[in-house]
């Protein structure tokens, strides 16, 4: 495989025909040849192998580089606009809630701290994830980003579920609210949400992006929290009925329950090295095995390392007498014009290599 060194530069380390795992996978009974070729092509950089021989493995010349971090700043400078706005209200907010005795208003100025916290997480992620690569840690801190979205989504359930339970300890007896101020609290704060989710979804890229996405939600839930605050306040200012308060803080929960489960499930399938969900497994496979000279592909693994950024390993075996190189380089340039993964590790084996069956 190719691994980089403290210096950033790219070594090329032959992998070894025989494997550790259980059981053997033997192409071939009668073949005394081994020849493998492996490529492991990372992001973030460009590189190229010139003709060279090593112990009967050749590489052909190629070159490739990669742009992960193109939109990266667009959208730190997302999260500080809206980190910005939404510290702001959150104090507004807190202030009104006290001033008026609106639940709607306390819970949502609490659900704006949690956002100003989920945003400057956010940032702290993607500090971490720019940290280069060491010995330790190959894939660098790529997956700080989703472990800050992981957080996000959990912390967006706890405040969901206290919001619930606090609207039933309401419905007894609900308060008296000052209404009018309430109304007029909520809206600024709408406002202020607004804001902070356009600039989140102008500056940044909230569809692909897992760790901006949780703190886009953050703050949209506060927009529908808002607007829960602003419909409470219309109703109970209309018909004096205050029970409004806790029921529309229930609804807004349940709305933001639904959001954070999808954070949390998608965090998870990452952590867990699921397949991407814009990728289908046997498409790749089947792609791979369009290729002339490709008789199988096994070992075949598709993961996420953060958000955008998939990543591919597999085994190709192929005809004795086919050019390795150049179906390594069809394999390259497929996976990444088709799939969009542009890190990948791939064995070329033909009928000579013998090596365990791995349990993966």
């Amino acid at each position: 495989m190719a691994e980089k060194d403290n210096d950033g530069e790219q070594t090329d380390i032959h992998l070894k025909t025989e494997h550790s795992c259980s059981g053997e996978h033997d192409h071939s009974d009668t073949a005394s040849d081994l020849s493998a070729s492996v490529h492991d092509h990372a992001d973030n950089h460009v590189h190229s192998h010139h003709g060279h021989s090593h112990h009967g493995h050749s590489h052909l010349g190629h070159h490739h580089g990669h742009s992960h971090d193109g939109n990266r700043e667009g959208n730190k400078r997302g999260l500080k606009i809206a980190l910005l706005i939404t510290a702001g209200i959150m104090i507004l907010e807190f202030a009104g809630g006290l001033f008026t005795n609106s639940l709607a208003l306390l819970s949502d100025s609490g659900h704006m701290l949690s956002d100003a916290s989920s945003l400057a997480l956010s940032l702290v992620a993607m500090w971490f994830a720019a940290k280069p690569a060491s010995p330790s840690r190959t894939y660098g801190f790529y997956r700080f980003e989703i472990l800050a979205a992981l957080f996000n989504g959990v912390t967006l359930f706890v405040i969901a579920g206290f919001i619930i339970w606090e609207a039933f300890q309401r419905f007894g007896s609900p308060p008296e609210v000052s209404s009018l101020t309430m109304i007029l609290i909520a809206s600024v704060g709408l406002i202020a949400n607004l804001l902070s989710a356009l600039a989140l979804l102008k500056q940044g890229d909230v569809k692909n992006n897992l760790n901006l996405r949780s703190a886009y939600l953050h703050v949209l839930g506060d927009a529908l929290g808002s607007v829960g605050a602003v419909v409470a306040g219309l109703v109970m200012l209309a018909f004096g009925w205050y029970v409004a308060d806790p029921i529309i803080s229930i609804l807004v929960s349940i709305l933001i329950l639904r959001s954070a489960w999808g954070v949390i499930k998608n965090t998870v399938h990452i952590l867990m090295e699921g397949t991407p969900a814009n990728v289908n497994q046997q498409e790749v496979k089947a792609t791979l095995r369009e290729i002339a000279g490709v008789k199988g592909v096994h070992d075949l693994h598709i993961w996420t390392i953060t958000s955008g950024m998939d990543s591919l390993s597999c085994h190709l075996l192929v005809d004795d007498d086919a050019d390795g190189q150049e179906i390594l380089q069809q394999a390259i340039r497929m996976l990444e014009e088709r799939f969009k993964i542009g890190h990948t590790t791939i064995q070329v084996e033909t009928s000579a290599i013998q090596h365990s069956e791995c349990k993966l």
